[in-house]
């Protein structure tokens, strides 16, 4: 048996299935009638996990996002790792958008879980290593209650366990 139990909390994207959703959207935009003529792009860069979305105007940007998010959802890709920029104007009297996704957890939620984790008075412990958080303990129904404690509570960005053993 073993000696101590573990699991990770963190936030990981998969930007295959990203790339994958953004080229049905693109397929879908270049065969709809009300894009006909209209100059709309996503472009990825995978290396910095950041997309852009421009269009003619601000209403058809605004269609090519929910067509992306429409595709995403089907690929499992959970909108809440998205926070998007604000709307520039780019050449031409187009418009233009930036989109990150998040990997990892941001310092100041890890420490939030940390915290959360320790006002539970378990025998439980919680380190920060790198972009996610490992929770240890030799139970575990205390695992399973942080596990319950974590989801619970909305800490305004996406948080996935995993990695339970």
């Amino acid at each position: 048996m073993a000696d101590e139990f573990s699991f990770d909390v963190g936030c990981k994207v998969d930007m295959q299935e990203v790339t994958n959703a953004i080229n049905q959207a693109l397929k879908e935009i270049s065969q709809r009638f009300d894009f006909k003529g209209s100059k709309s792009t996503i472009e990825l860069d995978k290396g910095k996990q950041v997309m852009t979305i421009a269009s003619d105007d601000e209403f058809k940007l605004n269609s090519v996002k929910d067509i992306l998010e429409s595709k995403l959802v089907k690929r499992n890709v959970v909108l809440k790792t998205i926070s998007y920029g604000k709307v520039e104007q780019a050449a031409g009297g187009s418009v233009r958008q930036i989109a990150n996704f998040q990997q990892g957890i941001p310092i100041e939620k890890a420490k939030e879980v940390v915290k959360l984790v320790k006002d539970m008075k378990l025998k439980v412990n919680a380190e920060i290593q790198g972009d996610t958080v490992r929770i240890k303990s030799k139970k575990k129904d205390e695992l399973q209650a942080v596990i319950a404690a974590i989801k619970e509570r909305d800490f305004g960005i996406f948080i996935e366990v995993g990695n339970y053993r």
